[in-house]
């Protein structure tokens, strides 16, 4: 049964990660700016989506991409579509750039994780002039891998997680190829067994779905499981298909943040993501 699961979930992260089509952005600009990144040493591609009207005081969501994959996996009429019906509400979207299989943490190769928190959400910040405190984190695939690993190694910055479809695993030994550095990597990065042990996002609202057919099933639930047992606000969906399902479900997932975003704005403090 393992080494079937292996395989499936080896398929799924070969599989292609192509841009979602669209035919009018709706009102929304597309804004693609380069970082140039001291953490990381290098220029780096970002893509902020900023819905029609102002963007100063608005939300913050940052979206995390998919392995081999970037920003224009996300952008396509389902955004648009409920970012316009979102309106005022809608929050400015940051889509950094990680790399081919980075993982979204602090590696070998360079501090991903780091020059997100440090560098791309006070450089988001200051180009929209969207709202320090009221911040949400979210990705798919390692996207969903790389949410999780932040916002439990920064508590309480983030109004809320989402991990959809995410790419995660019990145990060092059955990782995709590259997405640590070996197993003490691993083991810094260990969302699932962080999970196991206790809650390490506090009261922050999270969001865990998966397909049916997706080879990170078990694993996501698992993961949920352990998180509700230890006192966390979590939310599982198990939804119809495998796993670039998630495509379909971008509407319901920017109602998600949109709602934890106003609840985090109109409680005493907000989150703590300014600082």
């Amino acid at each position: 049964m393992r080494a079937r699961w292996l395989v499936v979930v080896s398929a799924v992260l070969l599989a292609s990660c192509g841009a979602a089509p669209y035919h009018s952005t709706q009102g929304a600009r597309i804004v693609r700016f380069t970082l140039r990144s001291g953490l990381m040493q290098r220029s780096l591609h970002e893509v902020l989506v900023v819905p029609a009207g102002p963007s100063a005081g608005r939300p913050l969501l940052v979206l995390l991409h998919g392995r081999s994959s970037g920003a224009d996996q996300f952008l396509g009429n389902p955004m648009f579509t409920e970012l316009r019906r979102l309106g005022r509400n809608a929050p400015v979207i940051l889509i950094p750039s990680g790399g081919d299989h980075s993982y979204w943490h602090d590696r070998a190769d360079g501090p991903w994780g780091s020059y997100v928190v440090r560098e791309a959400i006070p450089a988001a910040l200051a180009r929209t002039g969207a709202d320090g405190k009221s911040i949400a984190i979210g990705g798919a695939s390692m996207g969903g891998f790389g949410a999780l690993d932040l916002a439990r190694l920064h508590p309480g910055r983030f109004c809320a997680v989402g991990a959809h479809s995410a790419a995660i695993w019990p145990t060092a030994g059955q990782t995709a190829s590259g997405a640590f550095d070996g197993p003490a990597d691993f083991a810094r990065h260990d969302v699932m067994g962080a999970a196991s042990r206790g809650n390490p996002y506090g009261r922050t609202p999270i969001l865990v779905d998966v397909g049916r057919d997706d080879g990170f099933r078990f694993a996501d639930e698992q993961l949920a499981r352990d998180l509700r047992a230890h006192g966390a606000r979590v939310t599982f969906r198990l939804e119809p298909g495998g796993h670039s399902g998630w495509r379909d479900r971008m509407a319901q997932y920017l109602r998600f943040y949109t709602s934890a975003l106003e609840s985090c704005r109109t409680s005493e403090g907000g989150s703590q993501t300014s600082r």
